[in-house]
């Protein structure tokens, strides 16, 4: 029986990677996370696992192989907020734990297929996976590209063997804005998609950003992702252990917050059997309220955002993306049903 370990397994990715396993009737499944929050069970609630192991005692037990045969690891335990300034806290969670982890899938022959993210392009223009177009605008982001780049360094640039002299997938995502189901625990760095939902609920509207870096109120554009497609391509890989490398997990296609805020007012609007409005009659009618940018966020924030799917595709995974219209409205209709 095929047996896997799924890090930050009660967090948003990990729990639907979790979902995406049961779903194939693989339920062999290590989970590992930390419930300090432990609100954070009800992700896991329904799902079907083998066993549950708290982050501090799983990373040198499975060292030291006390869990048997793994066939991979799913690495999406880490620190996400992009808010953290401490920057000790941030290397010690996502670059030297990840690094102990690649040594231990090394020792162990299990495959390793773990988040990094978006951040790594930083303040970059260009989104393609190559150290000329990374540049992180905090710790966060450097703490995920200094570990791509130790897996570089130790797998070869093309990750084709590694330095043990044995072939293990190795596999990085750089997800992008990433929302959907069971990300409700996250609190401010949920998603866009999340808080609106909450807005719209309790005020009758939803916030964005008003004008800045050369975008009009609502129009910073971002490469926004379905969970669903995370977990799709995920498994793709899973599927394919030849694959290594570095992959940008994006749709490939920039859309305004404003395409966000329209989604979740016309989702909510279809749910109570109402039309769906343009953007132009949403704004006049106040159900969207620009606000002042944040001070706090000047100089730190991406105003583009879209994936270079160019290395994606030469691997023949080609999976189809759903536009934020079709995510946001699967997710308003989860949202609606488990408030």
């Amino acid at each position: 029986m095929t047996r896997v370990v799924v890090t930050g397994a009660a967090g948003f990715i990990g729990s639907n990677i979790v979902a995406g396993l049961n779903a194939r009737g693989i339920d062999d499944i290590i989970a590992v996370d930390d419930l300090t929050q432990g609100d954070k069970f009800r992700n896991l609630a329904d799902l079907k696992i083998a066993d549950y192991v708290d982050a501090d005692t799983f990373y040198d037990a499975f060292a030291q192989g006390h869990y048997g045969q793994i066939e991979a690891v799913f690495h999406e335990g880490a620190c996400s907020d992009t808010m953290e300034q401490d920057g000790k806290y941030m290397m010690a969670n996502n670059y030297t734990l990840s690094w102990h982890l690649f040594q231990a899938c090394q020792k162990r022959g299990a495959r390793l297929l773990y988040a990094s993210s978006a951040a790594t392009y930083g303040g970059s223009d260009t989104f393609r996976e190559d150290p000329a177009f990374e540049l992180p605008l905090n710790v966060y982001g450097y703490s995920k590209l200094l570990f791509d780049q130790r897996m570089r360094r130790e797998c070869g640039r093309n990750f084709e063997r590694t330095k043990v002299g044995r072939t293990h997938q190795v596999v990085g995502f750089r997800y992008f804005n990433v929302y959907g189901p069971r990300e409700q625990h996250k609190g401010r760095m949920a998603s866009v998609a999340f808080h609106q939902f909450n807005q719209f609920k309790a005020d009758g509207r939803v916030k964005l950003f008003g004008e800045y870096g050369g975008y009009a109120q609502g129009g910073q554009m971002r490469d926004f992702v379905f969970v669903d497609d995370v977990v799709a391509v995920n498994l793709w890989f899973y599927d394919n252990p030849q694959q290594c490398g570095i992959f940008n997990l994006g749709t490939g296609r920039a859309q305004p917050f404003n395409d966000v805020a329209s989604s979740v007012v016309n989702a909510l609007r279809a749910i109570e059997g109402q039309e769906p409005l343009p953007l132009e009659a949403i704004v006049h009618q106040g159900l969207i309220d620009y606000i002042a940018f944040p001070d706090a966020l000047r100089g730190k924030y991406q105003c583009f955002t879209q994936a270079d799917l160019t290395a994606l595709r030469a691997t023949g995974c080609d999976h189809s993306f759903v536009d934020v219209q079709t995510g946001v409205g699967r997710y308003v209709q989860w949202l609606a049903k488990n408030p």
